[in-house]
This record gives structure tokens, sequence and C-alpha cells, in this order.
């Protein structure tokens, strides 16, 4: 039998739907008996791959426009989605998210992946884009972020210096659209169940235990 059940989610640090899906996950995963027995493997999805930074815009005018809606609906969309995520302990603050790429950001989760601190750059990236409005293709904001989810600092600077771990991240958005899905966040339970979007926490508990049962019996 494996060490553990991995877990995989595909996610994009700019899908305020995957942070609150993080914290779903996180409630489901605190509850379960055998919760020491899984493995969560954070993945890469770029929700827009051809973005690029836009100063100025936050998202209610980046919505407003690629939907050909107003500002108001915008403002509407948003609205809620901050009351859900506040409902979680999350803080959204779409006036002041700064609209850009997240392939660098990717590149550095991949990195983080080396030394097991990968759950720790997804929040602090998130947290980054949401609450605290910073650009998160800065390699400055990059490094900073990486240094506290304890990365080296080297390492980091070579990885944004570099094309360095590009082919992964361009490697595991295939693999989640080979796998069928054009969404995030995706959840995938030891590659037999697969749960799109962020469910409610007890979608999430039956899925781990359901997988878990089968894992178990291997």
């Amino acid at each position: 039998m494996q060490e553990k059940m991995k877990v995989e989610i595909w996610s994009d640090v700019m899908c305020p739907y995957c942070y609150i899906g993080k914290r779903k996950f996180e409630a489901a995963l605190k509850d379960l008996a055998q919760k020491d027995s899984i493995e969560v493997e954070w993945k890469s999805f770029q929700l827009n791959p051809s973005l690029e930074y836009q100063p100025g815009v936050n998202s209610y005018d980046y919505l407003a426009r690629i939907k050909g809606k107003n500002r108001e609906w915008s403002e509407m969309v948003h609205d809620n989605l901050a009351r859900m995520a506040q409902s979680f302990g999350l803080d959204y603050r779409f006036s002041q998210t700064k609209i850009t790429n997240s392939f660098d950001a990717h590149r550095v989760i991949q990195l983080s992946k080396k030394y097991g601190r990968s759950n720790e750059m997804e929040e602090l990236l998130f947290k980054a884009y949401f609450t605290d409005g910073e650009l998160i293709s800065d390699h400055a904001t990059l490094t900073r972020l990486a240094k506290e989810a304890g990365l080296p600092e080297e390492e980091v600077a070579l990885t944004l210096e570099t094309n360095q771990y590009s082919e992964e991240v361009h490697q595991e958005m295939a693999e989640a659209r080979r796998l069928g899905t054009s969404g995030v966040p995706f959840f995938v339970f030891d590659r037999k169940y697969a749960i799109v979007g962020a469910q409610d926490s007890t979608v999430f508990k039956d899925a781990l235990e359901k997988a878990l049962k089968g894992w178990n019996n291997k």
C-alpha cells in the first residue's frame, strides 16, 4: 500500500473560486479521520494564459470588459463573491486587484514543490492577489513571497531569471485538459474521482472518504 493517498488540485492563483475551494477542501480535510494519510499536490492552471499586465485595471473593470457588461453589473457579481469569501474567513478586495499574467507565479509554485512548501506558496499568492492588491507577476514581489514561504532566495532568483519550470507548468495545464476539465478548481482523488468547482465541504469529505476506502483496500 502507498504511504499516502494523493489529492491533486489544479488551481490558478487569480481564480476567486480556487481560494474559496481551498478553504472548503481544508475544512473537509480537517474533520477527516485519516487526514494524515492524505498528500496534497497543487498543480498549475491558467484561466487566461495570454493575459498581460494591465496597469490601472482591477477585477471590476476586467470582467465588465471581457463579458461586454457595465461596471455596475461587474461590481454586483464581485460583491456577491466577496460575501461568499467572507463566510470562509477570506477578505476579497477586488477594487485593489492588479490584472496580470500568473505564469511566473506558477513557476515559483513549481519550485516550492521541491521543498514541500506548495501549500504555503499557494496561500501567500492567493492573499497577495485578492487581499493585499499585489502585482503577482512582479519578480520582486514573487521573491519576497517565496522567501516568506521558506524557499531559498537564490533558487527563486534563478527560476525567475530563466525559463525554469516553464515546461512543468505547461505539462500540468495539458494534463488537466486530458483529464477533461477546462476550469478550476479541479480536484482529483487518487486518480479515481474528480470534483470541479468550489463545492460544499461535505462533497469534498464524501469524495475523500470514498477514495480512501478504495486506497485502504489496495
